[in-house]
């Protein structure tokens, strides 16, 4: 499954894996949970499988795409891919060679740059050192809150070429958060009916950390009901700060 991205800091998404689980409080409002409920009820083929209701539910059991990972071969001009925008690549039940598959699919394309999210830092930082890291390949980690700060803890001994962080939904301040080796952050509110809203210091603080280390920092949104609702302006201005991109042919 591959399209183009609905996501500022993207250009496309591929998704070798569909479905996930809640497994911390930045999941209650999980964007692709509610959207693939949508698309089982459209009777999308790959969104059929359900998963445990407790944690997931209907058309986000999670489903491994051989298929997808044929396609950037075929994309000749560079794009920047947004990795499992409906999954979490790590995530436990999906094995560990098919992860090594993904990882190799990035690297015999080295045109394009591939962003890859996870909130499951701890297996990410289990098998790393048997995963390849090209220089067009870059992992980030979600943290909403002080007590998931582990994750850049975790994220740190991957050699990516650039470790962001998704600090999105945020949903309270960061104080433990260490910016040390982190290479790009991005920080947004919650969206959709009932989102917990964010307080200004929590990103004002976070921008502030970034400028004074020299971080990239991207303000995506300030959430509401919709997530243009609150619009993307911090103190007056758009953050659209990015890492460079490095891959082959850029």
């Amino acid at each position: 499954m591959a399209d183009r991205s609905g996501i500022q800091w993207s250009q496309a998404t591929l998704n070798p894996t569909t479905g996930c689980d809640r497994t911390s409080p930045g999941c209650q409002k999980c964007y692709a949970l509610t959207l693939a409920k949508r698309l089982k009820a459209m009777g999308l083929p790959k969104y059929q499988r359900d998963g445990d209701p407790r944690t997931s539910g209907p058309g986000f059991g999670l489903t491994l795409h051989e298929d997808v990972l044929s396609i950037p071969q075929r994309w000749s001009a560079p794009r920047t891919i947004f990795v499992n925008s409906m999954s979490d690549l790590f995530h436990a039940e999906v094995p560990d060679e098919f992860i090594r598959r993904v990882f190799e699919m990035m690297v015999s394309t080295p045109q394009h740059t591939y962003q890859v999210l996870t909130k499951r830092s701890k297996r990410l930082a289990k098998i790393a050192s048997d995963l390849p890291w090209p220089h067009n390949v870059w992992m980030g980690v979600s943290i909403e809150s002080d007590p998931y700060v582990f994750r850049a803890d975790h994220l740190r001994a991957v050699d990516a070429a650039v470790r962001f962080l998704s600090l999105e939904p945020l949903l309270g301040p960061l104080p433990r958060l260490d910016l040390d080796g982190i290479g790009w952050v991005i920080a947004g509110g919650e969206s959709g009916p009932g989102s917990r809203a964010p307080q200004a210091d929590w990103f004002r603080d976070i921008r502030d950390r970034c400028g004074a280390q020299g971080i990239p920092f991207f303000f995506k949104q300030w959430g509401g009901r919709t997530p243009k609702s609150g619009g993307r302006l911090l103190d007056g201005r758009v953050w659209n700060e990015t890492p460079v991109l490095v891959a082959a042919g850029r």
